[in-house]
């Protein structure tokens, strides 16, 4: 159910944090069911149970899952799939401007490629 890359640079707690919010994007978790509960969640993982806490607090704060005292975790009722892609599409495009960056790839290259993507020219 969830993926984790253990050798990656982003902490465990984040990536459970993305994992969760794009589950939840692309409708593959069901409102009406608890999400696993912190320490069920951590042994399936093999982290703390800490990580987990941490990142379900993210998702609470951020309004993605609300949590009933004696029933669990649940997903948000108003969350908007929409808004979430557009975050999740939004994270990918930083990561990919970053990489780009890092690979000597100028601002302006990076723009006038967005501008032709954009505008339907392509590359």
């Amino acid at each position: 159910m969830f993926t984790l890359d253990y050798r990656s640079r982003l902490p465990i707690y984040e990536q459970l944090y993305k994992n969760i919010r794009r589950m939840a994007a692309v409708g593959a978790v069901d409102q009406r069911e608890p999400l696993p509960s912190v320490r069920a969640l951590a042994q399936e993982l093999g982290v703390n149970p800490n990580t987990v806490q941490k990142a379900y607090r993210m998702l609470e704060h951020d309004g993605i899952i609300c949590s009933v005292p004696g029933k669990g975790s649940f997903l948000s009722k108003d969350l908007s799939a929409v808004s979430q892609q557009r975050e999740i599409a939004l994270e990918k495009l930083d990561d990919a401007i970053r990489s780009a960056a890092d690979l000597g790839i100028s601002k302006n290259q990076i723009v006038t490629r967005v501008e032709n993507i954009m505008s339907g020219r392509g590359d």
